[in-house]
């Protein structure tokens, strides 16, 4: 009660402190909270022994053909925010709050439509796609995948049908189910947590590892893929994201429940590293 009052006496009564100042003290908390209980995880995928099984340029296609499934699914987070928080229908309406309109608008931008390595426009997806080729890996996969879920019309029947390892599978249907329930703090959560705030250290060790591995393979596509990501993800989108949970969570529940699905997905995450290094290790037994 006393700590309550002493809020309220801050809040409403001193004339150096107002709304706006508490609502961003308890955000910072919050975020701090969340950071904390993820650590565990974020770690677990920083220092995760997969880097050091991708040794062979062979290694590094198997790592990229199983990869290129959470390089799609982060674009199907990226639209189903701008979805939720934009109008993206006819007739036009203001939607929303104009502040996330701004964030995940700007996000979006540059994730579908940013320089590519010869200076046109790609999507981050469609880049990798073409690292990918650059270097031998293949593509087949994910192309069939991608007609698959047109054939459909429903990704959840699509990855069932698909020769996924079961941990790949795990990882798209967590986040299509996210995705599906349409709650934009949760999908914020998955894409912030899960994704835009761990990129830049986690690609950084994997740029790494090619460097010292690979320094006469023709890389130089992917190499600028993750140092694109890197840049984009901890100076502008990395920020981005974590304002745009500030403005989404507005109580106590939701401020929860985007603690419990960035738990989720980074486990989901490393089962996804768990899966790519536990196919590398076999196909080097059958060799």
């Amino acid at each position: 009660m006393c700590g309550k009052l002493f809020y309220f006496c801050k809040v409403f009564l001193n004339p150096y402190w107002n709304i706006n100042t508490y609502i961003i003290k308890n955000s910072a908390m919050e975020i701090s909270t969340i950071n904390s209980s993820i650590q565990s995880q974020k770690e677990q995928l920083l220092n995760h022994s997969l880097y050091e099984k991708v040794k062979s340029v062979d290694d590094l296609r198997h790592f990229l053909e199983n990869h290129i499934y959470a390089v799609w699914d982060f674009m199907s987070l990226l639209k189903a925010l701008q979805n939720k928080l934009t109008c993206t229908t006819t007739p036009w309406m203001p939607t929303g709050n104009p502040e996330i309109r701004y964030l995940i608008n700007e996000i979006v931008v540059a994730e579908e439509t940013d320089l590519a390595f010869d200076g046109s426009r790609q999507s981050h997806f469609e880049m990798y796609l073409d690292a990918m080729q650059e270097c031998g890996a293949d593509t087949s996969s994910i192309t069939a995948f991608l007609e698959n879920v047109k054939d459909t019309q429903n990704i959840f029947v699509s990855i069932k049908q698909s020769q996924l390892h079961p941990n790949v599978k795990a990882f798209l249907d967590f986040t299509f189910r996210v995705i599906d329930e349409g709650k934009p703090h949760k999908i914020a959560a998955a894409f912030t947590f899960g994704r835009e705030d761990l990129i830049p250290s986690m690609f950084t060790e994997i740029l790494k590892n090619f460097q010292t591995n690979f320094p006469e393979a023709k890389l130089d596509k992917l190499v600028y893929y993750f140092e694109r990501h890197i840049e984009l993800d901890a100076d502008e989108h990395g920020p981005m994201a974590m304002k745009m949970i500030t403005e989404l969570c507005d109580t106590e529940t939701k401020w929860k429940e985007v603690e419990e699905v960035s738990n989720q997905a980074l486990e989901k995450r490393i089962g996804l590293w768990n899966a790519i290094e536990e196919q590398i290790i076999e196909k080097l037994e059958l060799v």
